[in-house]
């Protein structure tokens, strides 16, 4: 079973007032995550990935570089790529409004979600996407994710029309993320839409019952290596991982956090051990029909359930 181990590489400046003061503290923050541990951003996710020799795919997002600069999408850019490490395309459409010229013709106001936009608006803002990745020196991209897994079918039709064989913006546990698809078992499974192959991010059924996404920052180690299991073994193709740049940071904070720098380096060294069993594989390396799907969703047992949940008591009173 293929493990795609994805990353959403994004800047947020903590609001949209003083966005030229708040811009390089929010840059180092988010690209390198500088701490008195280390820089626990970009740089401690690529060694780590490096170390275990793992594949990783970083969804970058290249709309804030409209507003300040090339130069710093090609920082972001350069440091994946010299790691030997896929870059795919992420909108935040957020930024829409703070690019001059305006990339669309109703671009004041804040719309938050890709799926608010139409199917044109999302067309231009995904060929935007596409050309600042390029600018910034990276051809070829094979994949497409969502800000906050929010697409639609229209997402999909863009997406189809910019020329992107792959996307990544299904997420069924959150309402957002694809209003007008969610019948059936394609919010979960693999399939091809509109000309596009679906990957949603992994759902894992915890040991209460309730459904998380497998996120490195949200499910315990024990919960993703369950989830890893139980879906090879039930007939899954391929596994979707989800992490960000600042995942390891504690929010707020370019301090590390060690619970979640520990769970990351715990499933990397899983990843490496089993790595017959389960490749880390690209964009670039999957098919361009989808990857089987299985009988069940992937789950987990109590005890790694509770486990998490202690963590995150713990995290709770550390902060």
């Amino acid at each position: 079973m293929n493990v795609l181990l994805t990353f959403d590489v994004e800047i947020w400046c903590q609001g949209w007032h003083d966005l030229d003061a708040r811009f390089p503290a929010s840059f180092d923050r988010y690209v390198y995550g500088r701490s008195s541990r280390g820089d626990y951003a970009i740089p401690r996710t690529l060694s780590i990935l490096d170390g275990h020799g793992l594949k990783g795919i970083f969804f970058v997002e290249p709309l804030f570089a409209a507003r300040f600069g090339l130069k710093y999408l090609k920082i972001i850019v350069d440091m994946i790529r010299s790691a030997g490490q896929e870059v795919q395309l992420h909108l935040h459409p957020e930024w829409t409004d703070e690019i001059k010229p305006a990339p669309i013709p109703a671009a004041s106001g804040k719309r938050q979600h890709l799926n608010f936009y139409s199917c044109e608006e999302q067309t231009k803002l995904v060929n935007l996407g596409l050309s600042l990745l390029r600018d910034a020196g990276i051809d070829g991209v094979a994949a497409f994710r969502a800000g906050s897994f929010a697409g639609n079918r229209d997402t999909f039709r863009a997406v189809a029309a910019n020329g992107i064989p792959h996307d990544s913006s299904l997420n069924a546990t959150l309402a957002i993320s694809g209003p007008d698809l969610r019948d059936g078992a394609l919010m979960t499974d693999p399939a091809m839409v509109n000309g596009v192959v679906s990957h949603p991010v992994a759902v894992i059924r915890d040991g209460a019952g309730r459904l998380r996404h497998a996120q490195v920052g949200s499910c315990g180690f024990a919960e993703m290596r369950s989830g890893i299991h139980t879906a090879a073994a039930r007939g899954h193709g391929e596994f979707v991982i989800q992490s960000h740049n600042f995942e390891m940071l504690r929010r707020g904070s370019s301090e590390a956090d060690p619970f979640v720098v520990r769970r990351f380096e715990k499933l990397c060294a899983f990843l490496d051990k089993e790595r017959e069993t389960y490749p880390t594989v690209g964009f670039r390396d999957v098919a361009r029909t989808p990857a089987d799907c299985g009988s069940a969703l992937p789950s987990a047992p109590m005890a790694a359930t509770a486990v998490r949940m202690v963590e995150q008591a713990l995290r709770r009173l550390s902060r």
